[in-house]
């Protein structure tokens, strides 16, 4: 009797065992509203099935060099745009065309998607395996709004106005069916697949507001804060059980600081009222971020990691960087390293120590590709046999 009592325990055991390494393998994403999920390689599996939805102004391109970064070391396949285009297509809503081997199957199975789209969920579900994690990044719509007009200044919404305040004084002259003029009104909202044509003066602009955030919320699983950008990497971090090498970086796509504008109380209501669904949508996942940063990681654990991060930037930096910091475009040395300059903003980007050893090299080098050129990169490790543009 004893014997077989002990043969049922150890065959309990072993099922129990076998059902753990299962939901391991299988990598579904955590509940983030659960204590118990804090990530320890003891307990969870890193996180391989990713979609990042790629808001702009945001510090997005950041967040696309550490996941293309994450990808490439390990091989992971990309759910990259058809042909030449560097975006998914965007601003058309989302369609699983729009990826390079889906529809003709050439790729079997894809492990992130990153490049710029306006979502549509039922779509992106035809490309990425059923356990993908879906997360995002916002930012306040005041500095959006700041950074947009200046980056985008070439568009019709915004070429004919003299300044920012300009622009919003006349929002009578908006029209909506002029080309790209969603990137100067509730621009966070159109990236997410929503109507973005509300203002506060609208009747049903909370309703809308309402709806908006039940979809993001029913969708992704998690949304970043770009205000609390260290801050989010670390919750990143925790969720995705990856590791803080997996989540440093240097801040790409940024504009020097001659090309920024201080925006004045009176300007910035302006602002949240003509952008109300942006507002809306800020308001209720600046606030749920934190919830979950203290569920999931905790204020102390977080203080001590993220110290931990900003060393380890300091650190890259110093190994990586001639003068430990951004230039102006026109001093990067390595013409295929220089960023893609829009509007009136000036973009800087990194030169590269010359002293470095080749795999130092190679992965300092990493750190530091704006986004284009390492979309191509990725493409041609992918694709090597289909032509790309130089």
């Amino acid at each position: 009797y004893v014997r077989t009592l002990e043969g049922c325990n150890l065959l309990w055991r072993l099922l129990l065992l076998l059902l753990l390494c299962f939901t391991e393998r299988r990598g579904v994403p955590p509940d983030l509203n659960s204590v118990a999920e804090v990530p320890n390689t003891a307990t969870c599996h890193p996180q391989s099935h990713i979609v990042f939805l790629k808001t702009h102004k945001t510090a997005s391109s950041t967040v696309l060099n550490i996941l293309y970064r994450y990808g490439e070391s390990r091989n992971l396949t990309f759910a990259l745009p058809v042909g030449q285009a560097m975006h998914l297509f965007y601003p058309k809503l989302f369609e699983s065309r729009f990826v390079e081997g889906f529809s003709s199957g050439r790729v079997k199975e894809f492990h992130i998607m990153c490049n710029h789209m306006r979502f549509r969920k039922a779509e992106v579900a035809k490309v990425m395996p059923e356990d993908t994690f879906y997360f995002s990044i916002i930012r306040h719509p005041v500095t959006i709004m700041e950074s947009g007009f200046n980056y985008f200044k070439a568009m019709p919404a915004f070429s004919n106005s003299r300044s920012l305040e300009d622009f919003l004084d006349n929002t009578n002259h908006y029209k909506d069916s002029a080309p790209w003029s969603f990137l100067a009104h509730n621009n966070l909202a159109f990236d997410f697949g929503f109507d973005h044509n509300v203002t506060a003066d609208a009747e049903d602009h909370e309703e809308k507001a309402k709806r908006a955030v039940a979809a993001i919320e029913r969708d992704f699983h998690l949304i970043l804060v770009s205000e609390y950008f260290d801050e989010s990497m670390i919750l990143l971090k925790h969720v995705l059980c990856w590791s803080l090498e997996d989540v440093v970086s240097f801040k790409l796509n940024i504009r020097s600081n001659r090309t920024r504008h201080q925006i004045s109380p009176n300007t910035a209501e302006k602002i949240k009222r003509w952008n109300a669904l942006d507002w809306s949508l800020y308001l209720h996942f600046n606030a749920t971020f934190w919830q979950k940063a203290d569920s999931v990681v905790g204020r102390e654990q977080m203080k001590s990691e993220v110290s931990q991060l900003r060393e380890l930037q300091v650190k890259l930096a110093n190994t990586c960087l001639k003068g430990g910091g951004a230039v102006d475009p026109s001093q990067v040395k390595d013409a295929s390293l220089k960023p893609f300059q829009a509007g009136t903003a000036v973009i800087q980007g990194y030169n590269l120590k010359p002293d470095l050893d080749n795999q130092t090299r190679k992965q300092c080098q990493r750190l530091i590709t704006p986004e284009l050129q390492y979309t191509l990169h990725l493409k041609s490790l992918q694709f090597p046999t289909k032509p790309l543009n130089n």
